[in-house]
């Protein structure tokens, strides 16, 4: 691709020679000639100084100090322009529209316009799949679901029955959206009976759901993934919760039974969020965050149990000081008994008198 052709794509103001040819993305220190490059973290600033990239995507705020030996292309979101440029340069060809011969489409499923069927991809009774979908090889779609349009499943997706997916949804490999959720009733004698899981799943659109990430039905009401949510690999999303509309939720976040996550939550990795809680909008906890209460809408927690961020930090602070100050309590205790085992030796003495 032309640079001047890429920078019109991108809504960037070009500074430089239009006429390079664009081949590839690359990071500022690995680009080489054909590379287009970006810069939106100033701590890689000097990199500029050395990069052989062809372009640079930069805000219009950063000052080179002199003739670059690159093209320059100018935009308030360089980040943003960044996965624009890997949207266009280095995604995959779709697959061609059609049903592969070793699928199994079931007689009275639905399939849309352009949809791109891989082999041994398994569509249940009634099921409706939408305009320009593509299902990668071993994808499964339930009796009764219904699947938006632009919809992209990868390899090993499984879509239980009677779960409703938005349009232009992305799953990746072998996540299970619509799985059982874990409830039992037990019993007098201490069996667990399990308690049939049949209600509602609901994937809005633009939601992306990572690798091996498994979001479970309830056994009434529904579980919502609203739109615009994007959850990591290996995300535990538990019976009937509900996440927020542009949520993120990174790898191994577990979040157990009838949460509400509202809108524009950031959940670092491995959080983990007890049941019948709420979460408010805006709010954010850290990595490794074990979230056992209410959160206020735009609060930073951090720790287990969840504390305000620098409530957590200043605590931080005493645990590594815990070391030092248990042997100065032992030698201010070894000093009392010394001081108390004298003066009881001179209270002896001042009776004998």
């Amino acid at each position: 691709m032309k640079l001047r052709a890429l920078a019109e794509r991108l809504q960037c103001r070009l500074e430089g020679d239009g006429d390079l040819d664009i081949l590839r993305v690359a990071g500022l220190e690995q680009a080489s000639a054909g590379d287009v490059s970006f810069l939106a973290n100033p701590r890689y600033r000097g990199l500029l100084s050395t990069t052989r990239a062809s372009a640079v995507i930069l805000d219009p705020r950063e000052s080179l100090g002199g003739a670059p030996a690159f093209a320059v292309l100018r935009c308030d979101h360089p980040y943003l322009a960044f996965a624009g440029a890997l949207q266009l340069l280095e995604a995959p060809a779709p697959p061609a529209p059609g049903i592969d011969g070793l699928s199994s489409i079931a007689p009275d499923a639905r399939i849309g316009p352009e949809a791109a069927i891989g082999p041994f991809v398994v569509v249940g009774a009634g099921a409706v799949v939408g305009a320009r979908a593509v299902f990668y090889p071993g994808v499964v779609v339930g009796p009764g679901a219904q699947i938006g349009d632009d919809c992209v499943f990868h390899a090993h997706v499984s879509v239980r029955e009677r779960v409703t997916i938005g349009n232009r949804v992305v799953v990746l490999d072998g996540a299970v959206i619509g799985s059982d959720g874990f409830g039992f009733a037990r019993r007098p004698d201490g069996a667990h009976v399990k308690i049939p899981q049949r209600a509602a799943v609901v994937v809005e659109d633009d939601v992306e759901i990572g690798a091996n990430t498994t979001i479970d039905r309830p056994a009434v009401g529904e579980t919502r993934i609203q739109a615009g949510a994007k959850i990591d690999n290996l995300v535990q999303i538990a019976h009937g919760v509900r996440i927020g509309a542009r949520s993120l939720l990174a790898a191994q976040v577990g979040i157990a039974g009838s949460t509400i996550v509202e809108e524009e939550v950031m959940l670092g990795g491995q959080v983990g969020v007890t049941g019948h809680v709420r979460v408010g909008k805006g709010a954010m906890a850290s990595a490794k965050t074990g979230i056992t209460g209410h959160v206020d809408a735009g609060m930073l927690v951090s720790g287990y149990p969840s504390l305000p961020n620098v409530e957590w930090r200043k605590a931080q602070v005493l645990v590594r000081r815990l070391p030092e100050m248990k042997r100065r309590i032992a030698e201010m205790e070894q000093r009392i008994a010394e001081m108390e085992e004298k003066l009881a030796t001179c209270r002896m003495l001042r009776d004998r008198r």
